[in-house]
């Protein structure tokens, strides 16, 4: 039998019940009644503004987080300066927003990033939407938590090339560095305290109710009758497309092979390579799908360049291979039915609280600096 990594389990209480409310009671249709998507993060579930901005900045003790690494101000504070900070590089140019554009829907619009040499990677760079929830991550999942992750990059040869005691160095230089993990972490720049102050920037960044999640909520007019079609397309056992993304950022966050890359000479085995089961040959997590449609090129390997595109291969059946995911089959949808689901993909975005984030006042950057820093990032 084919096995999956990861579950819901593990996450809070009030958020778990979310995901269980979703797979349990909207997978396979009855949308009439279906619950919210479970993309709701706790500032959408504290608001009850039907409009989606401006999004609020949350009440950041709140944010589900590791128990030796809660979310506070400060962190996210210095985790949002050191988001846009050229020092973790070894050519002081490259930011983690250089991959991670803003404006690009958090990736780079390519499928793969270079880095700081110019070479580039195999991989396509992942949006940071939804990463309070991520468990594992990369698309392997080789990092355990975001604090593993953070670091990641940094050493990477192909990306960032730095290494930590040089970036520890670099920001040691800098007052506002100095003073700021100081105040934060009681000790001078550190890597544990680079890793954590990321991690928990990226728990804040929210987003605003989708038109979707508004729909569930009682908006009948913020989805169109083609957008409600697709939902019911999307919730229907006919796709099981809700089989993989449910949950509280449209992922369940499990690793499936849905056939890319297969096909090459020498595929990127993904998952396989962390784990050694050959269940997990070709298998890579499954992508949070929200503002899936800013976030284009899409899979692993960013070789699918449209929502059209994925929509066409999941139709096909994938493609074909050993540890194909049984769930992966030709639908043989109609070309109204393929629209229908493109449209209820599109109403899966929203406006996120990046620029709130950026208000906090113990960023200490000028308000035209820090609008420069998310329109232009290095």
């Amino acid at each position: 039998m084919k096995q999956f990594s990861n579950s819901i389990t593990g996450l809070p209480a009030v958020f778990k019940s979310a995901c269980c409310l979703l797979l349990f009671g909207g997978l396979y249709g009855c949308l009439g009644s279906a619950p919210l998507s479970g993309s709701q993060n706790f500032a959408r579930l504290q608001s009850t503004a039907a409009s989606p901005t401006p999004v609020p900045v949350p009440d950041f003790d709140q944010i589900p987080a590791p128990p030796d690494n809660p979310v506070t101000q400060g962190k996210v504070e210095l985790g949002f300066r050191l988001w846009f900070e050229p020092r973790l590089s070894a050519n002081n140019r490259m930011t983690c927003a250089t991959c991670h554009n803003h404006t690009l829907g958090f990736s780079n619009a390519q499928r793969n990033a270079a880095g700081v040499t110019g070479q580039r990677g195999a991989r396509n760079v992942p949006t940071i939407y939804g990463s309070l929830w991520q468990r594992e991550t990369f698309w392997d999942g080789r990092a355990k938590s975001l604090e593993e992750q953070a670091l990641g990059p940094i050493e990477n040869p192909i990306e960032m090339n730095e290494s930590l005691a040089n970036v520890l160095k670099k920001l040691a230089q800098v007052p506002y560095y100095q003073q700021k993990f100081q105040a934060v972490f009681g000790s001078g720049p550190s890597a544990e305290g680079i890793a954590r102050a990321l991690a928990s920037f990226e728990r804040a960044l929210m987003m605003a109710p989708t038109p979707f999640e508004r729909y569930q909520s009682g908006e009948k007019q913020a989805l169109s009758p083609e957008q409600v079609r697709g939902m019911a397309l999307f919730f229907s056992g006919r796709t099981q497309c809700a089989s993989c993304h449910q949950g509280p950022a449209l992922s369940q966050g499990i690793f499936a092979n849905i056939g890319i890359g297969m096909n090459l000479p020498q595929p990127d085995l993904g998952r396989f390579v962390v784990t050694g089961m050959p269940w997990d040959k070709g298998s890579f997590k499954i992508p949070t799908l929200l503002n899936i449609s800013r976030t284009a090129p899409y899979m692993h390997d960013g070789s699918l360049s449209t929502l059209q595109a994925v929509i066409e291969h999941y139709d096909q059946g994938g493609i074909a291979n050993p540890e194909l995911d049984p769930r992966v089959r030709r639908l043989n949808l109609s070309p109204s039915e393929k629209n229908e689901l493109l449209a209820f993909l599109n109403s899966l975005s929203a406006p996120d609280n990046l620029r709130s984030l950026g208000k906090l006042p113990g960023i200490h950057l000028p308000a035209a600096e820090i609008e420069r820093l998310i329109l232009n990032p290095l």
